[in-house]
C-alpha cells in the first residue's frame, strides 16, 4: 500500500502543535445550541461532505526527527470523529457546562486527524454540539469561516450558504486590505528575524532586555516595540494567577442585545470592543471584591489575538494572527470611568507592531529547539493573566442538518501557565460572553459571569441618568458628578 501523504507543517502552527501541554492543551472548543433535535445521521453526512471538503481535516499532525508534517489519513474514521453523547438527567445548562469542561480538559487522539464532534441528544428537550479542534490546524478566524461553511440560512438547506465565495476583483483594481497589509510585510520579516535571534542566542537575552536591545539596534519601531516587550513586568497578582492543572471549568452567560451594546458605545465615543471589554472588567473586579480581595490600582493583563489576515482569505487554514498586551483597569470602580480607561488603552496599541512581533517570536518558535520555545513562553506567559478573545459571527440565523442554532459559544487555548480564557461572540444580532478557568484556581467561572450583566446594565444606567445631550461625548468626570454625587 502506498505510504500516506505528507507536507511539511509551517512554522507557526508548529509552534501551535508544540505548545501542548496536560494543564493548557491548545484546543479550540466550541458549543452550539440548538432550538430543536438534530439528526445524527444528517450531521454525519454534513461532516463527511463539507467538512472534510478541507483536506487539511484529513491530516494529522506527525512528529518526526526532521520536523512536523502534516500527514494524510486516507481512511479517516468518522465514527471516532463524530459521536453520540448522553447527558445525566435532568439535562440542563449547568449539565451541558460540566460536560464541555470534562471534553476541553481531555487531550485529542494525535494518531487521528485532531478534531471531535461529539452530538448531545436530549439536551433540556432538543440538542447540542460541542466541537473540539487543535489550534495548530487554524486560528478562530478561520475555524469560524469553517463552521459557517457548514450551516445553511434555511431549514431545508436550499438557500444559498452564508459564507460566499472570496471576492473577485476587476483587472487592475487594488485590494485595500492588501495595500494596508503590505507595509507590515517587511515588518514581519524584521519580526522573524528578531524572535530568531532571542531562539539562538538563548534566553538570556529575554533574562537582560538591554543585551537583547543593544544587540538588534535602536531607533526602528520594531525594535522599540521588542524593547516593550522584553522590558514588560508582571500584571497584578490576584487569585486568576497561578499554576494551572489538568482539569478546567466553563461557564457561558445568557445573551444580551448587541444593538444596545452598539447604542451605547455610539453614545459615548467608544467601540462595541471597549464596552464589552469594560464589562468584563467589572466582572472581574465584582467577582474579586465578593471574595474580599483588594483591588484598588488592581490591573489585569490579557493577550487580545488581531486578525493579520485579508478578509476575503479568511477560509484559508493555517494560523495567521499577532497578540497584543491590553491592560484592563479591574481597580476602577466607576463604569463609565472604567469604560474610557479600556478605549485609551486599546487605542494606544491601534499603530502597534506588537501583532506582527508576536507572530515573528512564534515562527522562530516553530523553528527552534522546543526547549527554548518552553522557556520562551512560560516567561511571555507570565505577563498576562487572561487570553481574551472577540470574534464577530454572522448576524442572521442560521442552520445546521436542519436544525436552527439559538446560540453559539467558544473557548480558545491558554498557553503557558495563563489559566483563564475569555470568549466574546456575536451571532444573530446578540452577544455572549463566555469564560475558561482552571477549575483549581477558580472553580467558579459561572460567579464570574453571572456578573457581566450586571456590569453592562450598570454602564446603560450611567449613561442613562447623565444629563443629556451632550454637546460632545462626555468626560468620566462630568458624568462622575452627574451621577454619583448628590445635587
Amino acid at each position: 500500500m502506498a505510504a500516506n501523504k505528507r507536507e511539511r507543517m509551517s512554522s507557526v502552527d508548529t509552534a501551535w502543535l508544540r505548545m501542548d501541554r496536560p494543564s493548557n492543551l491548545m484546543m479550540i472548543c466550541g458549543v452550539l445550541i440548538f432550538r430543536e433535535r438534530l439528526d445524527f445521521g444528517r450531521l454525519q453526512a454534513i461532516i463527511a461532505d463539507r467538512f472534510l471538503s478541507f483536506p487539511r481535516f484529513r491530516q494529522r499532525p506527525l512528529q518526526t526527527p526532521a520536523g512536523v508534517y502534516w500527514e494524510t489519513d486516507k481512511d479517516v474514521d468518522l465514527s471516532a470523529h463524530v459521536q453520540r453523547i448522553e447527558l445525566p438527567r435532568p439535562a440542563g445548562k449547568s449539565e451541558l457546562q460540566a460536560l464541555a469542561s470534562d471534553l476541553i480538559s481531555a487531550p485529542l487522539d494525535s494518531a487521528r486527524p485532531m478534531w471531535q464532534f461529539h452530538l448531545v441528544e436530549h439536551y433540556d428537550g432538543r440538542s447540542a454540539l460541542i466541537a473540539r479542534i487543535h489550534h495548530c490546524y487554524a486560528d478562530g478566524i478561520a475555524l469560524i469561516q469553517v463552521m459557517l461553511s457548514l450551516t445553511d440560512t434555511d431549514r431545508a438547506g436550499k438557500a444559498p450558504r452564508p459564507v460566499p465565495e472570496p471576492p473577485r476583483r476587476a483587472e487592475g483594481d487594488a485590494d485595500a486590505q492588501e495595500e494596508l497589509l503590505q507595509p507590515l510585510s517587511g515588518a514581519m520579516k524584521t519580526a522573524q528575524k528578531l524572535g530568531t535571534m532571542l531562539i539562538e542566542k538563548g534566553v538570556e537575552l529575554w533574562r537582560e532586555p538591554s543585551k537583547a536591545v543593544a544587540f538588534v539596534g535602536k531607533g526602528r519601531a520594531l525594535t522599540d516595540e521588542l524593547a516593550q516587550l522584553l522590558l514588560m513586568g508582571e500584571d497584578s497578582a490576584t487569585r486568576f494567577k497561578g499554576e494551572p492543572g489538568v482539569a478546567k471549568r466553563v461557564a457561558w452567560t445568557d445573551p444580551i442585545a448587541l444593538d444596545e451594546v452598539k447604542t451605547i458605545g455610539k453614545a459615548l465615543d467608544c467601540s462595541v470592543n471597549d464596552v464589552l471589554l469594560s464589562s468584563v472588567a467589572g466582572a472581574l473586579r465584582a467577582y474579586l471584591v465578593g471574595r474580599g480581595d483588594r483591588v484598588a490600582g488592581v490591573s489585569i493583563r490579557a493577550l487580545v489575538p488581531v486578525n493579520l489576515r485579508p478578509p476575503e482569505k479568511a477560509y484559508r487554514l493555517g494560523n495567521h494572527f499577532g497578540l497584543v498586551f491590553l491592560d484592563l483597569p479591574i481597580g476602577i470602580e466607576n463604569p463609565i470611568e472604567r469604560l474610557y480607561a479600556v478605549r485609551a488603552n486599546m487605542r494606544s496599541l491601534k499603530d502597534s507592531y506588537q501583532p506582527v512581533l508576536a507572530l515573528g517570536i512564534l515562527a522562530a518558535m516553530g523553528s527552534g529547539p522546543k526547549m527554548l520555545q518552553d522557556q520562551l513562553l512560560a516567561m511571555l506567559s507570565k505577563n498576562a493573566t487572561a487570553v481574551m478573545t472577540n470574534v464577530p459571527g454572522p448576524q442572521q440565523p442560521l442552520y445546521l442538518a436542519g436544525a436552527r442554532i439559538d446560540n453559539l459559544m467558544f473557548w480558545v487555548p491558554q498557553s503557558g501557565d495563563i489559566a483563564m480564557g475569555v470568549s466574546i461572540l456575536s451571532y444573530d444580532g446578540a452577544v455572549q460572553f463566555g469564560l475558561v478557568t482552571d477549575r483549581a484556581i477558580c472553580p467558579d467561572p459561572e460567579h464570574v459571569i453571572d456578573r457581566f450583566g450586571p456590569e453592562f446594565e450598570r454602564l446603560v444606567l450611567a449613561t442613562l441618568m447623565a444629563p443629556w445631550p451632550w454637546t460632545e461625548p462626555p468626560r468620566p468626570e462630568d458624568i462622575e458628578r452627574a451621577v454619583f454625587q448628590p445635587a
